[in-house]
């Protein structure tokens, strides 16, 4: 174990306010045709946009004229989502052109804020997923590391979530409705795509047949760049997105014969393929699409960096010692094969050659600890679409199996266990599988993470690999989640410490001499007293609700599901509720409870939850006896944008997953690194958090992974008991049985109380009193407000563990095997 790579800061070219003037000027006439007097504010922001984006694509091309020169190794992250935020700020700040930028607005009249109101947040993401991987893309430039992102352009994201009536309504997410200004199209390396059609066998060498897929139908992937700029450094990588498009395109013939329709329908069938993310699986047509889907992003990457690998090479043996891929979870598991298939039926190497090159070249980031969750595609379904890959999987498992037979002696359940192939009633694919199989390194997200696949879904595989599987414990980028986000906060911590955090977060550390001053803790509590009258002004703004700036800001925001219980986060709110009307004229600490997140659009019950929060808001906010003592605000449509208001504003942060469902969680990281404290199960990082900040600094409650599974393996779990003996969780669903929250409607909501006391597969009932009597606890120390302070300045200060640079440099050291560059730039 080496040291971690160290983020310095290499002599940037200074850039003038005058520069930037001139540039917005330019492009304000001859981009967008317009002078001052014509110019609409978005004209404005869209000038600002480009003339930043000039400065960046400069570095850009001084950065990948060094790779190519210096014939570097290379970083390919492969990922189904990335969550960019907007990009405005985030730009300005990395080229350190501040000051530069406002000295132009105030010249003209103009204000940054006024101008970021126009962007859109890219589409291109759901969860925790995709922003990690936006983390790392920003880490990977700041550490100046030789790295490309690669994912899919889908034109209308996933969905912009509504509510009507307390239901989420999904509406298509135009995001690029008026353009992307930090994109940039390459047709010139559009990928063909073949689907479809049938293996052939042809005449081969030595008297041989060789298999030969004919008559498929093709499809393009054309890519467009978005740059990703280091902080400090001249470096600039790129994310190249690919969207798709028909081969052949509109037909004219056909449409002079009169069939309108069908002159355009290949067209609109390619360009289906990245309208939407994560299409619904639930019919077969989008189970087809989905996985359509996650092999154009494959096969366009692969043969990409083979096009960029074959600049400077002639022989693919050394392919793997100049190209590392990572796969961001199972979605792209499919470039394995793309690669093996390239290796022996483009290249014609023998099958033990390709082989090795291809396992030496992957890597693979496993991101769940539940079953169910892992991908599956039907045998049939790959024969359908892709019959060569097919082929390649069966021989690949055949000769994987064989060495599994003589490593455990013919042990069947071992050899079941680990199959590419689950045999049933459907014959599937298991993608975990071929990734583990096909990569040299798999990979958890955190310390508890990695030890449950290790001992649970992947144990067979960690007997005949010990020493493939290690823990890299996911981090979040301190220049999004911190310096952008909470300037206040940022401005504060660098007046004491210096500016060097930024680029290295351990910095953080020098700060906790500062946990019991007394004049730091009132700027602290007085930066944090400004963020959440921000958030105050932006929930009222989006739910007519109006919020005390001082009351407690309690928040759970992230992607609704049963595991991560914004159910049980719920059922305290009802307690509360019960409390007041009990107690009207007690005086607990005033509570604002603010939840965001979207539910899958077929996920029944994850919407139901949505629901019932906000008909709890509802209920409780009208209530003359509950006053502002208690609030509650569900605010729709969560994306980055929305996260960069609510999490500088949290005083409470709600990680309350079940314990060892969380492979890691990262929000909860965001959160403690703006001075939120967390309460929370034992489970992904929050143990690592808790391990960081001490058990004084953190409020943890709840069964612990194990005592959950001893519970489950026993049978004895009977949610039921636990509403019995406890009087307050009885009235709670009492309360819900009979349509309290529902305007009398007992039936509404029996789902979820039938599914908490009957399975309760989520814990719940099991974990209910020891949470309630955790937010006591909280409710305790809030009241001591010097005390609050101490404890989350004390969590700031330690949160240098989480930065995405250790958990990159980590990958750079034990898995990719890449080193830094520096970019030398020069006008």
């Amino acid at each position: 174990m080496g040291k971690k790579l160290t983020v310095r800061t290499r002599p940037v070219r200074s850039i003038t306010a005058r520069q930037i003037l001139n540039r917005m000027m330019f492009h304000l006439k001859f981009t967008r045709c317009k002078d001052w007097r014509t110019a609409t504010d978005f004209d404005k922001y869209l000038s600002l946009s480009l003339a930043i984006r000039d400065f960046i694509v400069e570095r850009m091309i001084a950065t990948h004229r060094a790779y190519l020169d210096r014939d570097v190794k290379r970083v390919y992250y492969l990922s189904m989502e990335y969550l960019l935020g907007r990009l405005l700020t985030n730009n300005i700040v990395a080229l350190n052109v501040m000051p530069a930028v406002n000295q132009v607005l105030r010249r003209l009249g103009l204000t940054l804020d006024a101008m970021i109101r126009w962007e859109r947040d890219a589409g291109l993401g759901n969860g925790g997923l995709g922003r990690l991987a936006a983390c790392f893309l920003d880490s990977m430039a700041t550490l100046e590391l030789p790295a490309y992102g690669y994912g899919l352009r889908y034109e209308h994201g996933m969905f912009r979530q509504e509510i009507e009536d307390g239901w989420q309504k999904e509406e298509p997410d135009d995001w690029l409705k008026f353009g992307y200004p930090w994109e940039m199209v390459r047709p010139e390396y559009i990928v063909p795509v073949r689907l479809y059609g049938r293996i052939a066998a042809e005449p081969g060498t030595n008297g041989k047949t060789r298999p030969v897929w004919v008559d498929w139908q093709m499809v393009e992937g054309v890519p467009y760049d978005i740059p990703v700029i280091g902080y400090g450094v001249n470096t600039v990588n790129f994310l190249r997105l690919w969207q798709s498009r028909a081969h052949e395109g509109f037909r004219l013939d056909v449409f002079n014969r009169g069939d309108y329709v069908r002159a355009v329908q290949e067209q609109n069938w390619a360009e289906g393929i990245t309208q939407v993310l994560y299409p619904s699986d639930n019919t077969s047509a989008g189970k087809e699409l989905r996985l359509i889907q996650e092999y154009f992003l494959v096969v366009c990457s692969i043969r990409d960096l083979i096009r960029r690998y074959r600049k400077n090479h002639r022989e693919w043996s050394g392919f793997a010692r100049k190209n590392a891929i990572q796969l961001n979870d199972t979605h792209p598991a499919l470039a394995i094969v793309e690669l093996l298939r390239f290796f022996v039926d483009e290249a014609g190497l023998p099958w033990e050659e390709a082989w090795t090159i291809t396992t030496k070249t992957f890597g693979f980031t496993n991101h769940t600890l539940m079953p169910e969750a892992l991908e599956k595609w039907s045998v049939s379904l790959l024969e359908k679409i892709l019959p060569r890959h097919l082929q390649l999987i069966y021989a690949v498992n055949q000769r994987f199996l064989q060495q599994v037979e003589v490593h455990t002696a013919g042990n069947l359940e071992t050899i079941r266990a680990v199959s590419l192939i689950e045999e049933g009633a459907v014959k599937q694919v298991r993608m975990a599988n071929l990734a583990i199989v096909g990569s040299h390194s798999v990979n958890g997200v955190s310390e508890l993470h990695t030890r449950l696949i290790k001992s649970t879904m992947f144990r067979p595989f960690t007997a005949i690999w010990p020493d493939k599987f290690n823990n890299k414990t996911n981090g979040i980028t301190p220049r999004r989640w911190l310096l952008v986000s909470n300037p206040g906060l940022a401005g504060l911590i660098s007046g004491k410490i210096g500016h060097d955090w930024i680029r290295d977060l351990d910095r953080l550390r020098e700060l906790e001499r500062f946990a019991d001053d007394a004049d730091f803790q009132q700027a602290f509590a007085g930066v944090k007293r400004q963020n959440k009258a921000r958030l105050a002004a932006l929930i009222a703004e989006k739910t007519n609700i109006r919020v005390d700036p001082d009351a407690l800001f309690d928040v759970q925001v992230k992607r609704l599901h049963e595991y991560k219980r914004q159910f049980l986060n719920a059922l305290h709110v009802v307690t509360l509720y019960h409390r007041l009307k009990r107690n009207p004229d007690s005086a607990p600490v005033p509570r604002v409870c603010l939840f965001a997140a979207k539910a899958a659009p077929n996920y029944y019950q994850a919407k139901l939850i949505i629901k019932f929060i906000t008909a709890v808001a509802g209920v409780v906010n009208r209530d003359p006896d509950v006053g502002d003592r208690l609030k509650v605000v569900f605010l729709p449509d969560y994306d980055v944008s929305l996260a960069e208001t609510i999490i500088p504003g949290a005083d409470l942060s709600e990680q309350i997953s079940t314990a060892g469902m969380e492979a890691s969680g990262t929000g909860n990281m965001k959160l403690a690194l703006n001075g939120a404290l967390t309460i929370g199960t034992r489970d992904g990082a929050n143990i690592e958090i808790l391990e960081e900040v001490g058990p004084d600094n953190i409020f943890i409650f709840g069964h612990t992974a194990e005592e959950l599974m001893e519970l489950r393996k026993s049978a004895l779990y009977r949610p039921a008991d636990y509403v019995d003996r406890d009087a307050e969780l009885r009235e709670v669903i009492e309360s819900i049985r009979n349509g309290h929250f529902a305007q009398g409607d007992a039936s509404l909501f029996t789902d979820l109380v039938k599914m908490r006391t009957g399975e309760d597969r989520y814990f719940h009932m099991a974990d209910y009193r020891s949470y309630v009597d955790c937010q006591g606890r909280v409710e305790a120390v809030f009241r001591n407000r010097r005390e609050w302070a101490r404890k989350a300045i004390v969590n700031v200060a330690r949160m240098g563990r989480f930065s995405s640079d250790r958990t990159v440099s980590e990958y750079a050291r034990d898995i990719w095997g890449v080193k830094p560059l520096a970019i030398q730039f020069r006008d």
